[in-house]
């Protein structure tokens, strides 16, 4: 498995929660990396994108709620995730997108880990 996701569970709104995700050192020394998202019935969608130098952008819904960053130690990159609402509620998956939206990703999708948000 070259990038795993965890930390997903449930949780309140406005409550928060941090993702993690392992990736090999290859992939993780060399690779842009992004999370995404999938809500019950819905697309796959982008939300937030570190390149290896660090610069970050992120899908509008998460803008100023949500911090994608690295851990140059542990080979994982993380999702800081605040201010939670149930629109949030997704599998989130980590991949190495090869294109700025997204849109296409260099390996095939893991489970990812569930975040609920509910009251």
């Amino acid at each position: 498995v070259q990038l795993q996701a965890s930390g997903g569970g449930s949780v309140q709104p406005g409550d928060s929660l941090r993702l993690s995700c392992s990736v090999s050192g290859r992939i993780f020394r060399s690779s842009d990396l992004a999370w995404f998202r999938q809500a019950p019935g819905k697309q796959r969608e982008f939300v937030a994108r570190i390149t290896i130098g660090g610069t970050t952008n992120y899908a509008d819904s998460v803008k100023g709620r949500f911090t994608i960053s690295r851990d140059n130690v542990e080979n994982t990159i993380l999702l800081q995730m605040n201010s939670l609402i149930p629109e949030d509620t997704a599998v989130y998956l980590c991949n190495m997108p090869l294109d700025y939206a997204g849109s296409f990703v260099r390996f095939p999708w893991g489970q990812g880990t569930l975040v609920t948000v509910s009251s």
